[in-house]
């Protein structure tokens, strides 16, 4: 190649661009690294939390014991005398407790409460990549990225339910010489965390012990990407059958982890249909894709979004249960996927604090 050929196209090279640059033959030719040619990609789910609660709580379960990590706005094992109200944030998808506790923080400060009157806590259920990650003490309870939100039992220390971890959690605040004054419990989650609290509400043992003392059990379910349902009806039902994992759990009691297989169904749902359950929906959480929404044949059947799926599943369990029906659905106008955005919203904190809700919330379904 003649020198003034060489130097025009190196000229047209560095102008162009890498596509260029291959086409006239400048580009380099380095194999990748081993790093990038063989080091698998973590999902985002699979990957571990940013940050670790700094308290434990510790949980008897029917197969062993462990400890629960939490946060929570003051020391959770010393006496509490002025607590009258306890919320119980239950992180999404990602595990991120330490931004759940910081909405029940923001949720206080917004609502206008007593100082000091109400206690947030964000009990924070882990995998093993984050237990490896901070060297967690080997008693810390451990479970799948699914199994958290499916109330199957934890992978380490023992095989203990999620659902027990909030059992224990429940008969924790029962303590009426630790909490004398304890008057109210909310167990609130939105997105993942929603779907967990949703099913607990269904087949939850814990909180006998409080509602002996006099203490309501409040549940708020905001936007969940599915509901467990107590019979085959759907909204949007897949042809022919084509789906029998939509009438298995998650989505259904058949085929439950122990913890809910050793329950009886009929009781189970007339027991929940009494249970005080607000469904906080976000008129703008209508996107079908974002967010980790659930798109397998199971939750599609149960409706297109997160919006059309809450209110079709509420208006299913009133069809259900014409009388003795304690429960509602409260709509959020604009606000959508945002955990923050619905229960600081005039509309959230109403149903939290259980005051009347403003009219610019929308709760048609009652």
């Amino acid at each position: 190649m003649k020198m003034g050929t060489f130097l025009a196209s190196l000229k047209w090279c560095v102008l162009l661009g890498p596509l260029l640059m291959a086409a006239t033959g400048c580009a380099t030719h380095e194999a990748p690294s081993a790093a990038q040619s063989t080091a698998p990609k973590t999902s985002k789910l699979e990957a571990p939390v940013k940050q670790v609660a700094n308290q434990e709580l510790a949980v008897k379960g029917s197969a062993g014991a462990g400890a629960l990590p939490l946060y929570a706005s003051s020391d959770i094992n010393a006496p509490a005398p002025q607590i009258s109200t306890v919320l119980i944030v239950v992180h999404g998808t990602l595990r991120n407790a330490d931004t759940y506790f910081e909405t029940g923080k923001k949720i206080v400060s917004g609502a206008g409460t007593p100082d000091g009157s109400v206690m947030v806590v964000a009990p924070q259920f882990l995998t093993a990549p984050d237990v490896e990650k901070f060297s967690m003490s080997a008693s810390t309870l451990t479970w799948t990225q699914e199994g958290w939100k499916s109330g199957e039992p934890a992978i380490a220390p023992a095989p203990i339910s999620s659902f027990e971890a909030i059992d224990g959690l429940l008969d924790h605040f029962a303590d009426k010489k630790r909490y004398p004054a304890l008057k109210n419990i909310v167990v609130m989650g939105h997105s993942a965390g929603a779907q967990i609290v949703q099913r607990y509400a269904a087949v939850g043992k814990g909180g006998a012990s409080l509602q002996r003392r006099g203490v309501p059990i409040r549940y708020v379910v905001a936007n969940p990407s599915s509901y467990v349902y107590f019979s085959d009806e759907r909204p949007s039902p897949s042809p022919d059958k084509a789906c029998p994992s939509a009438t298995k759990w998650k989505y259904q009691l058949d085929g439950g982890p122990p913890y809910v297989a050793s329950q009886n169904p009929a009781e189970v749902e007339a027991r929940y249909a009494r249970k005080h359950v607000v469904y906080l929906l976000g008129q703008a959480d209508t996107d079908p894709y974002t967010h980790f929404i659930d798109r397998s044949c199971g939750g599609m059947a149960q409706g297109p979004n997160r919006l059309e799926r809450g209110r079709a599943y509420f208006d299913y369990l009133k069809n259900r249960h014409p009388a003795a029906f304690n429960q509602r659905v409260v709509e959020v106008p604009g606000v959508g996927h945002d955990n923050l955005g619905m229960f600081t919203s005039a509309c959230g904190i109403a149903v939290l604090f259980d005051r009347p809700v403003p009219a610019t919330c929308a709760a048609t379904r009652q």
